[in-house]
């Protein structure tokens, strides 16, 4: 076991510089053989406890996966990063499964994602399979699914119990970012893992601000509060397929590039969605709160629920989906108390009394988070049995100051509604009565109360707000069940009698406070520079047909953006920023930044980062002793193709082009070889007509897509040449 090479392998493979949370300790322990239940954040990093264990033992690493959507992103992002990844699931041919398997006995592949219906195709014969080879590490990814008192129960995920009896030695590591005591009581025991130690990372997500507002003129206030983030990526939910379907169209039709999501669509469109959207080709996806999309995008801004989650694991969940890459991100709610009552028909387990009373507890506290005036963030923590001593000053409740009055009158009718009403009755209907509704629900005799009308001046949404008011204050108290009533409490016959004064929080509509991005820095970022690494990034995707945060996420461009590297030994110092993916795109991002720092009459800021560990300067070279240029050299000049070079090499081929395009300015290589005398005569004219302005990055703008940057660079070494040899 050595915890200096897991941190080389966290650098070189992954780009990052240290461990975060308990990532550290987990991966230890799983060094170790020890079986190990991790909770973390989403967002977190918990991939990580299980993928560098995987790199650093002999073996396959087997990670059960509930989320088929995911996989093929989770593959890619590590295939980026040099990792052997593969997956095996509904959505192959029987060739691509044939493949798979013969990677598997090669030993060549380090991680195999699967679905959990997976272990049990055909009886025991794919665990017979597995018997066959060496496992080092089983990871159960989303393990709070094995839960029937958690949130997002699978009945399928209860076999997984039978992994440890079989595999008896091998380590078991089960993750989750959602699992209050009971939950992680129950994946302890059904796992198999008695002995497994805990790792309870913070459930505080810092960067996210969290805000909810009343679901009045829900739509209007969405247009508005999406009209000031166009250019980001967002995550809207919905209850029902419905709504997703027509709030989609109508946001198309208000010009946002907008899809739908749930599963009521066709396989082939929401796979299409789902790739637009990763792609950032498409800013807004809208979705079911009930269909759990597997988005693992880093780049997602912004989260919006138009309609109520039914407990706050989805909530934290599916706001977790934001701000995955540390930048500043929002989750805003659209929060009503019809939505809680609609919800309660869909929190009744049928023939089980148990389990449909902890639902609806989680719906209520649901609702409760809705209403609160209190610090969201320490309300968060508390539910996942964590301590937030002081208010965390980002969310809306920590920015706003509560205007109060004397609510004494409206308490005093609120109270006198619940007492001459005997007490049995719930929020909607005393709200009616106050208001004096005709509503056939009012009991002819409640009609002649004199209480009863006495509060048709307040709107039945305020009335809604102050009743709440009341029952967090202590004046009023709600049953629990799926009616609940309101009823006194000690405390309100003071009011009644007048004898206490009752202060009431003034409902208003707040302010749209729009966050800037913020990293770990305290720097500023050059907004035009991130803008145009952006454009780099999106071509080096679909290149390579990878989302682009896969390349790079918006936390390292925004470092790049802040620090302004201007060579390889400082773009190293970047979060995010490896070996391999130095290699691979190092040439042209450094390129956009060198420019942008000419025109501008900017140096370099990377001593403003925070000093972290030295990279190691790392030069590949083969045995007879040629650096990875003079390889991809001696491969071209073999006759081996660029693709060749690059499919050989385990490289893209713009990796490749960048090698070869050195060669170029040294005449080792004509420029004839590397590009078309059609397209190396379009470059040079563009080069010619934009002049002093002839960086790589304007000539690809003013040529477009069929260009690409090794084709230009190759050019660009040729003019170099000639000039070098004229002076």
């Amino acid at each position: 076991m050595n915890i200096a090479r897991a941190k080389e392998i966290l650098k070189r493979q992954f780009g990052f510089d240290s461990f975060r949370m308990n990532q550290e300790s987990a991966i230890e322990a799983v060094l170790r053989g020890k079986d190990c239940v991790v909770l973390m954040p989403t967002g977190g990093g918990k991939s990580l406890c299980y993928q560098i264990p995987a790199l650093m033992s002999d073996g396959l690493t087997l990670v059960v996966s509930p989320l088929i959507a995911l996989m093929k992103d989770q593959v890619d992002a590590l295939r980026n990063n040099g990792v052997e990844a593969a997956f095996l699931n509904s959505t192959q041919t029987a060739q691509e499964q044939v493949e798979v398997f013969q990677s598997i006995r090669s030993g060549k592949l380090k991680l195999l994602y699967v679905a959990p219906e997976r272990l049990l195709q055909s009886g025991d014969q794919f665990i017979d399979f597995l018997k066959s080879i060496k496992i080092s590490l089983f990871a159960i990814d989303e393990a709070h699914c094995i839960s029937s008192w958690g949130h997002d129960f699978r009945p399928e995920y209860i076999q997984l119990g039978k992994l440890k009896r079989h595999f008896p030695e091998i380590p078991i590591i089960a993750l989750t970012a959602t699992a209050d005591k009971l939950v992680r009581k129950d994946i302890i025991e059904r796992l198999n893992v008695r002995n497994a130690a805990l790792f309870v990372s913070s459930f505080n997500r810092p960067n996210i601000f969290y805000t909810v507002e009343p679901k009045r003129n829900s739509y209007a206030r969405l247009l508005e509060y999406l009209e000031k983030r166009k250019d980001e990526s967002g995550i809207i939910y919905c209850l029902s397929r419905s709504s997703v379907d027509s709030l989609a169209a109508d946001l198309r039709d208000e010009n946002f590039k907008a899809l739908a999501y749930h599963a009521g669509l066709d396989k082939q469109t929401r796979d299409k969605h789902q790739e637009l959207f990763l792609k950032d080709e498409v800013k807004i996806i809208v979705a079911t709160i009930a269909f759990g999309m597997g988005i693992d995008k880093s780049n997602v801004r912004f989260v919006v629920h138009l309609d109520l989650p039914k407990n706050i694991e989805s909530y934290y969940q599916e706001t977790g989906r934001a701000g995955r890459d540390g930048l500043q991100s929002d989750a805003l709610l659209f929060f009503s108390w019809g939505d809680v009552i609609k919800l309660k028909g869909f929190a009744e387990v049928e023939g089980n009394q148990a389990q449909t009373e902890i639902m609806l507890k989680k719906l209520n506290l649901m609702g409760k988070f809705g209403e609160l005036k209190t610090c969201r963030r320490k309300f968060l923590l508390n539910y996942f049995s964590e301590e937030l001593t002081e208010d965390c000053g980002n969310c809306d409740n920590c920015t706003t100051v509560f205007e109060r009055f004397d609510g004494s009158v409206i308490a005093q009718k609120a109270l006198s509604a619940v007492a001459r009403t005997g007490q049995r009755f719930g929020l909607s209907y005393l709200i009616d009565f106050l208001r004096g509704s005709q509503a056939k629900t009012i009991r002819d005799e409640h009609k002649n109360l004199k209480t009863y009308g006495i509060g048709a001046d307040i709107s039945k949404n305020n009335w809604f707000d102050y009743f709440k008011d009341l029952i967090s204050q202590g004046f009023l108290a709600q049953t629990e069940g799926q009616y609940p009533t309101i009823v006194l409490t000690t405390r309100s016959e003071a009011v009644l009698h007048g004898t206490e004064r009752v202060e009431l929080i003034k409902v208003k509509i707040k302010e749209d406070k729009k966050a800037s991005l913020v990293s770990e820095v305290s720097h500023e970022y050059f907004k035009d520079l991130f803008d145009d690494l952006k454009k780099v990034r999106t071509a080096f995707a679909r290149e390579e047909n990878v989302p682009p945060y896969v390349v790079f996420s918006d936390a390292t461009l925004v470092e790049f953006a802040t620090y302004l590297p201007l060579n390889n030994e400082e773009m190293l110092k970047i979060s995010g920023v490896g070996d391999l993916k130095l290699e691979k795109y190092a040439a042209d991002f450094l390129e956009v930044i060198k420019d942008y720092c000419e025109i501008n009459n900017l140096e370099s800021r990377i001593s403003l980062k925070t000093p972290k560990r030295e990279p190691k300067k790392r030069t590949k070279r083969d045995a007879d002793g040629n650096d990875t240029y003079n390889i991809s050299l001696k491969m071209f000049k073999s006759g081996a193709s660029i693709a060749e070079i690059a499919e050989s090499r385990g490289m893209a081929e713009s990796t490749i082009e960048t090698h070869l395009v050195r060669f170029i300015q040294s005449g080792e290589i004509s420029v004839r070889e590397m590009v078309s005398d059609s397209k190396a005569e379009d470059i040079r004219n563009a080069i010619l007509k934009l002049d002093t302005e002839a960086t790589i990055g304007r000539v690809k703008e003013f040529l477009g897509e069929d260009y690409s940057y090794g084709e230009i660079r190759a050019v660009i070494a040729e003019f170099l040449r000639y000039r070098n040899m004229a002076r």
